[in-house]
């Protein structure tokens, strides 16, 4: 997909391509390798969804995936699968039972074995100020009009939906300023900050997560979501202190989050080594979720973030895997993407607010078995 050319220029470039939403994950996971054209997964079609072992469907599943409609007639699916005009019947019918909706409209494909991995995200709470006082002087920041993102697609068509971020000096393209450089000021009098905290810890997360809940002094709570990204390859921490043998035994959110707060300067320094900075706007205050890559709120435990390269965004997803220890058997629907969320049968559930949906999010690193749900019309022209 990523070619070298005048000695590696694209290539350079292409190397710092961030997918357009996060989120990203704290903890280290095996590296998936990129998707190529050669290397696309094999598709077998498994015939209708109630032949799948245990399927089930529910009003949530139902809910977003009619949210997800409106956008799915407007995107270009970036896996190939879908065409725009492949949800229009699904889309249109008003049907109101989950599993005849799914079954009628639908049928699985399995891409190659199935078996992947899930994790999970949540959408953080931190404390907040309108104004920097006391130890509340942690900018939370807006996106600078400067940062240019640049579509790759007009140059190479494989490396269409794909783009570089950085800044024009008026003669070059540069790289926009780091995660260090920002926490050390390379913003500072620009007029950029929405807000304050005493958390650089809990906001470091948040941008993990790619969006938040700000918890101000009267008590009020203002949601903020993903506007952009420095351009920077993101560098999961949890994987720096496994190689560095600073944390024994499994390391989750909790784990990294309780090493950051015995080692603070060490835990500055090492959160600086993640040079990706994710830009933060307010959402709208009706909102009931976080919006996610297709734009729509995202529902705990029936929306997920996937590799859009590989299957697309909209589409329903049977899993089968383990949650705190329990089997889950559901139907989620992909509406988000992320950093760290590459390769088939890689998926990251969304688990909404609250300190329970961050226990939950935080340890889940579980086997999965997925099977997508692809409208008829695209798994037709899947036959042989």
């Amino acid at each position: 997909m990523l070619r070298t050319m005048v000695a590696g220029g694209l290539f350079l470039l292409a190397a710092c391509v961030q997918p357009p939403h996060p989120p990203q994950s704290a903890t280290p996971t095996a590296p998936t390798p990129p998707v190529t054209a050669e290397a696309a997964p094999v598709r077998t079609l498994l015939g209708p969804p109630s032949a799948l072992p245990g399927f089930t469907a529910d009003a949530a599943a139902l809910t977003a995936f009619r949210r997800a409609c409106p956008a799915l007639g407007k995107r270009v699916d970036r896996s190939g699968l879908t065409r725009p005009e492949d949800w229009a019947a699904a889309c249109a019918d008003p049907e109101a039972d989950p599993a005849a909706f799914f079954a009628r409209h639908f049928t699985a494909v399995r891409l190659n074995d199935g078996q992947g991995l899930m994790t999970g995200y949540y959408e953080p709470e931190i404390a907040a100020c309108v104004t920097p006082a006391g130890a509340c002087r942690t900018a939370i920041h807006a996106l600078p009009p400067d940062l240019v993102e640049i579509p790759l697609g007009p140059f190479m068509a494989d490396l269409t939906g794909r783009s570089i971020r950085g800044r024009w000096d008026g003669q070059r393209f540069l790289p926009y300023a780091s995660r260090a450089e920002i926490e050390a000021g390379a913003l500072d009098g620009r007029g950029l900050e929405l807000a304050y905290t005493a958390d650089p810890i809990g906001l470091f997360f948040l941008h993990i997560q790619g969006s938040g809940l700000l918890r101000y002094p009267d008590g009020s709570l203002h949601r903020i979501g993903y506007a952009g990204q420095n351009g920077h390859a993101y560098v999961p921490i949890g994987r720096l202190l496994r190689q560095r043998n600073l944390v024994q035994g499994p390391i989750g959110m909790a784990e990294i989050r309780a090493w950051l707060a015995a080692n603070p300067d060490e835990g500055k320094a090492l959160m600086r080594e993640n040079p990706s900075y994710i830009f933060l706007r307010r959402l709208a205050p009706e909102l009931d979720g976080p919006p996610g890559a297709m734009g729509v709120p995202l529902i705990p435990r029936a929306n997920a973030a996937i590799d859009a390269e590989t299957a697309p965004l909209g589409t329903p997803i049977f899993i089968d895997s383990r949650i705190d220890g329990q089997p889950v058997r559901q139907l989620v629907i992909a509406a988000d993407t992320g950093g760290a969320i590459r390769g088939a049968n890689r998926l990251d559930l969304f688990f909404g607010p609250g300190p329970e949906a961050a226990r939950l999010a935080g340890a889940l690193q579980s086997p999965l078995s997925a099977t997508l749900l692809l409208p008829n019309a695209a798994a037709q022209r899947l036959t042989p």
